[in-house]
C-alpha cells in the first residue's frame, strides 16, 4: 500500500526559485524529506543499479503527517448569485446527453443553502429517470420523477417548472431526436402547498454536481450538458419540447457553453452576470445537440459545440495545501532532482528539473526532459485495465504495489491511454497531482524483458551515461521549450532528447526546428518521437490536451467532429497528419512497435561514407547492440525508420538498421492502408530501426538512433561497448564547434570536408 504521496507546483525551476511541495500521508504520524539528484533510476542489478546523490539542503523536516483527499469529478460552480424566493415561481431547463444513466444519482443543476438545506435541483435518479426536488426548509421536501429512465447517449431536453399560483411542480423529459422504440415525451405533474413563510434559495449554483459535506462536490453527472438555465417563472408547456422556444424574459441565468471554450469559465447570457468557473477541467469543444457534420472545427461554428462533457473521474489540480517550500540554492548545478519522502518502509519521489540560471548555460550540452510525454503516460493503468498489454509484451506482466495502488485509487486521475468511467476518451492530463509511475526505481510494462523501464526511468539511462563520461550538461524541460521557445536552446552546442519524446506541441517543435536551422546539433536517442501533437492550456499551468484524430497507435478514437483542440483550436492527431512528420526534423519516423525482445543493428552502406567516419571510430561491426537492459538489445520497443516521402532529407546517411524482430512487432496503423498477412517483424522489411546522420544547412547536424531501447544498452559492460562508443563519438564531435559541411542547394555533389 502506498500511504505517502506528493507532487510539486512546478516541474522545472532555476537556482533561487522556490518549489512548493504538497504531501498526503495516510495513517502516518510524520515523515522525513530530503532532496536528491537522480543519476540512474533503474534498479536492475544487471546494469549499474540505482544511483542517487543527496543534496546538502535542509528542507525543515521531520514533518507532521496528514491526509489530504483527492476530490475527483468535474462540475461548474457559480458563486455569489442573488437569492431566489421559494414563494416565487421558478423554472429550470437543460439539454443533456447522459452516458451512465442508472448508475447512481447524478445532478444536472442545483442550488442549495448550506445552512438551512433549502434549495432546488434537477437530476437523474437512481434508475436514470429525470427528477426534480425542492427542499423548502426543515423536513419539507417535494420531489417528483418521470420514472422513465433516459437512454444513454441520446439528447434530451429536461425541464422543471415550479408554479406557485397553481401550486404545482411539473417535470418533463423530451427526446430531441425521436425514435419509435423509445417512450417520449414524458411529463409528470405534482401538487403541493407553497410555504407561507419566507424561504430563500441561496448559496452557490452548481452544474453537474451538488455540494457535499465531506467533499466539495458529490453526485457528479456523467455525460454532456448544454444550455442550462434558471427562470423566475414557470416553464411553459410548449417550451418543454422545444429547446429554442424558451423566451428571454424573466431569465435568472442562462449559460452558453459555446462561449469562451478555451477557458475554464462559463458565461451567463441573461444579463445578470452570473458567470461561473469549471472545476477539474470537464471536456470542452465537444459536439452538442445541434452538431450535424456540416462543420468539424469548433472555432468556425461554436454553436454546434455548445456542450460540456462532465465526468465523475475528471481531475486537474488536487488543490492540496503546501506542506513545505524549497528555495533552490543559487549555486546548485543543473540536473534531474527529486524530493524524497520517507516514513519507515514508505517512500515516495517527486522528480523535477533544475535548469541553468535563466538566460545562461553552464554546459555545452542540454538534455531535454520529455515532461509532456511523462504527463501523457501519467498513472497509466496499462498493466491491468488493458488486456492486450500482456499479448503485445509477449509475457505475463509483473504487477507491483504501484499498479495495485492505481487500481484501488482511481481518484489519482487518468492519462491519454485510459478511458473515463463512462467509456469516453481522455483528452486532458495534468501534473498537479501525484504521478506514481513517474518515480525512480519504478518498473513499467512495455520496457521489454530485463529492466522493463519506461519513460522517466528509461531516460535516466542517459543521465547515467553522461555522468560516466564526466560530460557537463544542463537539463531543460518541455515546458521550458513551450514557454521560452528557441531562446532556451540557442545557448547550447548540442541538444539531446529523451528515449521517447512522443508528445510535442507546435511551440516545442518550432523551437527545435529553429535551433537546427541556426546550426544546432541534435541527438535523438530514442524512438516514436515527435509523434502526437499536444496543446498546452493558455492560462492554466501543468496541463496538456491531445486528441488522437484520424489514425495512429491509440487507445481510442475521438468522436466525429472532435478533432480540434479545445485549448487552442489546433487540428490535432499525428504530426505526420499536420505536415510536420518527424522525418523532417530527425530523418526518421515511427514504423513499428513490439515489447518483448529487442534486436541488434547491422552496419549499412552509409556507415562507410567518410562523412560518418567519426561515428564508428573504434567500432568493428558489422553487427552491434545485441545486448541491453531494455529487451536484451539496442533496437527495440518502438522503432523509427527513414521515409523520403515524409521528409527524410535526401542526403541522409542510413548508418545501420535492425533485423530479426519477432512477429509481436507490427506495422503502425498509419502505414497500414490495407491490413493483410505478412506484416509482422519476421516478414515485413519496413519493420526496422534505422540509425541515421545528416548535416543541416546552418552547419549543424542530426544523429538519430531510431529505437527506444538504444539507451538501455549504453551501460553494458560498464559502458565499454559499441553502443556507448558510437553515442560518445557523436557527442564528442557534436560538442566540437567545428561546423559540419554546408551542403550545396542545387547539386548532387557533396562537400565531404569538415
Amino acid at each position: 500500500m502506498t500511504r505517502l504521496l506528493g507532487y510539486a507546483d512546478r516541474v522545472s525551476a532555476a537556482p533561487g526559485d522556490s518549489i512548493k511541495v504538497m504531501v498526503s500521508s495516510e495513517g502516518l504520524d510524520q515523515y522525513d524529506a530530503k532532496m536528491i539528484r537522480v543519476i540512474h533510476g533503474d534498479i536492475n542489478p544487471a546494469g549499474p543499479g540505482y544511483r542517487e546523490e543527496t543534496v546538502d539542503l535542509d528542507l525543515g523536516g521531520p514533518f507532521t503527517g496528514r491526509y489530504q483527499p483527492i476530490n475527483a469529478g468535474s462540475y461548474a460552480v457559480v458563486e455569489n448569485a442573488p437569492p431566489n424566493d421559494a414563494r416565487s415561481s421558478l423554472g429550470m431547463q437543460a439539454i443533456v446527453w447522459p452516458t451512465l444513466p442508472g448508475q447512481g444519482t447524478q445532478t444536472i443543476l442545483t442550488r442549495e443553502n448550506p445552512d438551512s438545506g433549502a434549495g432546488y435541483r434537477i437530476f437523474l435518479d437512481q434508475t436514470g429517470a429525470f427528477a426534480c426536488e425542492l427542499t423548502l426548509g426543515g423536513d419539507t421536501v417535494e420531489s417528483v420523477s418521470t420514472e422513465v429512465p433516459l437512454v444513454a447517449e441520446r439528447w434530451y431536453l429536461v425541464s422543471a417548472s415550479f408554479d406557485v399560483t397553481e401550486e404545482t411542480l411539473t417535470i418533463c423529459q423530451h427526446l430531441l431526436k425521436p425514435s419509435p422504440s423509445l417512450i417520449e415525451p414524458c411529463r409528470v405533474l405534482h401538487r403541493f402547498s407553497v410555504p407561507s413563510a419566507l424561504v430563500e434559495f441561496d448559496g452557490p449554483i452548481m452544474i453537474a454536481a451538488r455540494p457535499g459535506v465531506a467533499r466539495p462536490a458529490i453526485e457528479h453527472f456523467n455525460g454532456r450538458i448544454e444550455a442550462p438555465k434558471i427562470l423566475t417563472r414557470p416553464v411553459l408547456a410548449d417550451e418543454m419540447e422545444n429547446p429554442a422556444g424558451t423566451g428571454h424574459e424573466q431569465l435568472f441565468a442562462a449559460w452558453d457553453f459555446s462561449m469562451e471554450i478555451p477557458s475554464d469559465q462559463i458565461i451567463d447570457t441573461s444579463g445578470n452576470q452570473l458567470h461561473g468557473r469549471l472545476v477539474n477541467l470537464p471536456t470542452r469543444a465537444v459536439a452538442g445537440c445541434a452538431w450535424n457534420g456540416d462543420e468539424h472545427c469548433w472555432t468556425n461554428l461554436p454553436q454546434h459545440y455548445a456542450a460540456i462533457h462532465f465526468h465523475d473521474d475528471d481531475l486537474y489540480d488536487c488543490c492540496w495545501e503546501t506542506d513545505f517550500e524549497i528555495i533552490l540554492p543559487e549555486d546548485i548545478a543543473s540536473g534531474v532532482f527529486a524530493v524524497y519522502l520517507s516514513s519507515g518502509s514508505e517512500e515516495y519521489y517527486i522528480p523535477f528539473a533544475v535548469r541553468a540560471p535563466r538566460g545562461t548555460a553552464t554546459a555545452p550540452v542540454a538534455f531535454v526532459l520529455p515532461t509532456a510525454s511523462y504527463m501523457a503516460y501519467a498513472n497509466t493503468r496499462l498493466g491491468i485495465d488493458i488486456p492486450e498489454t500482456e499479448i503485445v509484451a509477449g509475457r505475463l506482466l509483473q504487477l507491483n504495489p504501484v499498479d495495485l495502488f492505481m487500481q484501488t485509487h482511481p481518484e489519482i486521475g487518468l492519462c491519454f491511454y485510459d478511458l473515463h468511467n463512462d467509456g469516453s476518451g481522455v483528452y486532458y492530463t495534468s501534473r498537479l497531482r501525484p504521478i506514481v509511475n513517474m518515480q525512480p526505481k519504478q518498473i513499467g510494462h512495455l520496457g521489454g524483458v530485463g529492466s522493463n523501464v519506461w519513460q522517466f526511468n528509461a531516460d535516466t539511462h542517459i543521465l547515467g551515461w553522461l555522468e560516466q563520461m564526466h560530460q557537463p550538461f544542463d537539463v531543460i524541460t518541455d515546458e521550458d521549450l513551450q514557454t521560452e521557445g528557441v531562446s532556451v536552446l540557442e545557448r547550447y552546442q548540442v541538444v539531446i532528447t529523451g528515449t521517447h519524446p512522443e508528445y510535442y506541441s507546435i511551440e516545442m517543435l518550432d523551437s527545435l526546428q529553429e535551433y537546427l536551422d541556426d546550426g544546432g546539433r541534435l541527438m535523438y536517442l530514442g524512438g516514436n518521437g515527435f509523434y502526437w501533437r499536444v496543446s498546452y492550456h493558455p492560462t492554466l499551468p501543468g496541463v496538456i490536451e491531445c486528441r488522437k484524430s484520424e489514425d495512429g497507435i491509440r487507445a481510442f478514437a475521438p468522436l466525429p467532429g472532435e478533432f480540434y483542440a479545445s485549448f487552442t483550436g489546433e487540428y490535432t492527431g499525428l504530426w505526420r497528419r499536420n505536415a510536420r512528420a518527424p522525418n523532417q526534423l530527425a530523418g526518421i519516423g515511427m514504423v513499428s512497435q513490439g515489447f518483448d525482445h529487442s534486436s541488434s543493428y547491422v552496419m549499412r552502406e552509409g556507415s562507410h561514407d567518410p562523412r560518418a567516419a567519426f561515428i564508428f571510430q573504434g567500432v568493428e561491426g558489422p553487427e552491434f547492440g545485441d545486448f541491453g537492459l531494455s529487451g536484451g538489445g539496442a533496437a527495440g520497443l518502438e522503432l523509427d525508420a527513414t521515409d523520403h516521402s515524409l521528409g527524410t532529407p535526401p542526403h541522409t546517411l542510413v548508418l545501420a538498421s535492425s533485423e530479426r524482430h519477432t512477429d509481436l512487432y507490427l506495422l503502425t496503423p498509419e502505414d497500414m492502408d490495407d491490413p493483410a498477412p505478412g506484416l509482422g517483424g519476421t516478414e515485413a522489411e519496413i519493420i526496422r530501426a534505422e540509425m541515421v546522420f545528416f548535416e543541416t544547412p546552418g552547419g549543424g547536424a542530426v544523429f538519430s538512433t531510431g529505437s527506444i531501447a538504444w539507451c538501455g544498452s549504453l551501460s553494458h559492460a560498464n559502458y565499454d561497448n559499441d553502443v556507448a562508443r558510437i553515442t560518445t563519438n557523436v557527442l564528442q564531435r557534436f560538442v566540437d564547434e567545428l561546423p559540419f559541411c554546408k551542403l550545396p542547394q542545387h547539386s548532387n555533389e557533396v562537400d565531404r570536408t569538415g
